[in-house]
């Protein structure tokens, strides 16, 4: 990730290739974290035989690292694609994530850890009901959480509930 921009709403360091590879391998293998990759479906569904990747706008991350409490996952998203960014998909990446989340891993508290000076993540979690329960000042972020009551639970299924789950494709079947 090169975008000075990117790293500081990220929080993250420039890596190098080599770097960004073993990344993603542990991205891939690790059992302590999940990744969906956003994709822009309006480009999926328009461009003459578009590749996945031409069509990648940015992930969405479950953080499953506290092992004392094996209910609880981190989500941070990242809309990498600045064109793709205030419309909606961080939104829906977050919520499908929280719903694979509650109906696959049995989580029933998120956290979101935010750079405060970002504005518009910090907003989007609060819309999606994550309340503000600390604020570091020595790593200038925001931590919000959601704890899933019944009512959250349900909340949660009906914004999701046109969600319907499919096996990868094959590498030698054709996209869509």
């Amino acid at each position: 990730m090169q975008s000075e921009d990117l790293q500081r709403l990220t929080a993250s360091e420039p890596l190098t290739l080599e770097q960004e590879y073993g990344m993603q391998r542990s991205w891939r293998e690790d059992t302590d974290k999940c990744t969906f990759i956003v994709l822009d479906a309006e480009k999926w569904q328009t461009q003459p035989g578009p590749t996945e990747e031409s069509c990648m706008t940015g992930d969405v991350n479950l953080f499953l690292t506290d092992l004392e409490d094996p209910t609880l996952g981190e989500i941070e998203v990242m809309i990498a694609e600045p064109s793709s960014r205030g419309r909606g998909f961080g939104t829906e990446a977050a919520l499908l994530m929280m719903s694979y989340g509650v109906t696959k891993l049995g989580l029933t508290t998120f956290e979101a850890k935010i750079g405060q000076g970002n504005e518009p993540s910090i907003r989007m979690f609060q819309k999606l009901h994550f309340e503000q329960v600390s604020v570091s000042s020595v790593f200038q972020e925001v931590t919000l959480r959601l704890t899933m009551t019944e009512s959250e639970r349900q909340w949660l299924l009906e914004k999701t509930s046109y969600v319907e789950e499919k096996p990868y494709r094959d590498k030698l079947a054709e996209p869509r």
